[in-house]
């Protein structure tokens, strides 16, 4: 359509807000233009003006690992295998924790942590206890404005989680989804970046509409470990599923393990040589060692032959 009838077919129609105008600009321009180099918040997970996600199981460990990035972020510190270049202020909105539960985990994580503790206006906390009434619904644009009444210099909201704070429309519809994906490319725009912390559904994928990840920057599933006992609390497994600009070895699964002053952490093909080792020492055989674990058999092979070549596995107990 030629610019005279787009004219035309305009002509007499209710004149267009400002707001709502579309800027186009050239190659030349776009390329000229300066804008500030894009950072890491959070190495190599979070970037400046990132939109990330973290979900998981009920009960893996999603709010410790939630918790003690926001603290990273927030003193300049590590946390798994992710390091905060320096501090920077940080806001956790939490959906549904006791406020003494998260004292006592905060408290924890001060005293494990090597970071002196961050300045008051670097790490921020809302939580339900401490309201007079519920968290409003952040899909709703009355939400979303009683958290923007609090980022003023805030670069991190982390949002712990999605089926607690988004109370409006169905998880499985892309259409529910919206005004949180139109805020969270606002808050985009303003320079802030967002980690949505969000439930597994029984497919072992995130529960709802996979139109979430469109726009997200990162995605990290929190896996159990197939010999998982629930006597060992906080032990996990870390994928990234999307990583947008980060490859190779920065971005290689592990396992985590929470215990008495810290993270144990190893590399997950390392995880399950071991694992590997210690059943096949206990006598069991591979095709049971792959159905304890979750893993096919070709799998368990590989990691077999790489436990006997290293002398992890005893031969004269080997079935």
């Amino acid at each position: 359509m030629s610019t005279d009838a787009v004219r035309a077919a305009v002509e007499g129609s209710e004149p267009v807000a400002e707001s709502r105008l579309l800027k186009a600009v050239s190659l030349e321009e776009l390329l000229a233009r300066e804008f500030p180099p894009r950072e890491m918040i959070l190495e190599p997970a979070i970037p400046t003006q990132g939109l990330a996600m973290i979900y998981g199981p009920r009960g893996v460990g999603k709010t410790h690992v939630a918790l003690g990035i926001a603290y990273a972020v927030a003193t300049g510190g590590q946390m798994l295998r992710f390091n905060a270049p320096k501090a920077r202020r940080c806001l956790y909105v939490d959906g549904e924790m006791p406020a003494c539960v998260m004292q006592d985990r905060l408290a924890q994580l001060t005293h494990d942590s090597d970071a002196e503790p961050p300045t008051p206006d670097f790490l921020t906390l809302i939580t339900p206890d401490l309201q007079e009434g519920a968290i409003p619904d952040l899909a709703s644009r009355d939400g979303q404005e009683a958290i923007e009444q609090h980022l003023e210099g805030v670069d991190l909201v982390v949002l712990d989680n999605l089926s607690s704070l988004l109370r409006s429309g169905r998880e499985n519809e892309a259409e529910s989804w919206l005004p949180v994906q139109e805020w969270s490319l606002s808050l985009r725009r303003m320079g802030i970046s967002v980690l949505f912390i969000h439930h597994a559904g029984k497919g072992g994928q995130q529960r709802g509409t996979s139109r979430r990840e469109d726009v997200l920057d990162t995605v990290l599933a929190l896996k159990r470990p197939g010999d998982y006992l629930a006597s060992e609390g906080a032990r996990f497994e870390v994928h990234y599923e999307k990583s947008r600009g980060v490859y190779g070895e920065q971005v290689k699964p592990f396992e985590a393990t929470l215990q008495d002053g810290g993270w144990a952490m190893k590399d997950l093909s390392e995880s399950r040589t071991d694992k590997v080792a210690e059943l096949l020492n206990e006598g069991v055989k591979q095709r049971d060692i792959a159905e304890m674990l979750g893993i096919n058999p070709g799998t368990v092979s590989r990691h077999a032959a790489k436990a006997r070549s290293g002398g992890l596995v005893d031969q004269s107990k080997v079935p």
